[in-house]
């Protein structure tokens, strides 16, 4: 799972409202890699890019992602992967984010919640598909 979540670049084919990703730079620090990449989510009326710094710390099963430009105020987010005695993964999800639109900010808050069950489910089927469905 934490693979499958790292692989930014193919999140365009997968998870809902994402009509592009580039990875701009990667760099190798010894225990994490720093990537910096772009999404463009496109929704209904909306498309906008937005920028972000990824940093990846494989041997800890850990993601943290900080905004960098975009239509955002602010947004973090980070994914922690622990490892279950039935060989599965518990995935730990946390984002924060404000969008500098209040237009878009009261849209969010609308459809969040189906929003982040959507995209869950996405990553779930994408997981199926590559490593083969949950026991």
């Amino acid at each position: 799972m934490y693979d499958l979540v790292a692989d930014v670049a193919s999140y365009p084919e997968f998870l809902p409202w994402t009509a592009a990703a580039r990875v701009r730079s990667r760099e190798d620090k010894g225990d994490h890699e720093v990537m910096l990449a772009d999404l463009v989510i496109s929704f209904k009326v909306f498309r906008e890019r937005f920028g972000s710094r990824v940093t990846l710390y494989p041997q800890d099963h850990r993601i943290d992602t900080e905004y960098l430009d975009g239509p955002f105020r602010h947004m973090i987010s980070n994914w922690r992967f622990e490892d279950v005695e039935d060989g599965g993964v518990d995935v730990h999800f946390h984002v924060d984010f404000e969008f500098k639109n209040r237009l878009l900010q009261g849209a969010a808050g609308m459809f969040f919640y189906e929003a982040m069950q959507r995209i869950v489910r996405a990553f779930e089927r994408r997981a199926a598909e590559l490593y083969g469905p949950a026991a």
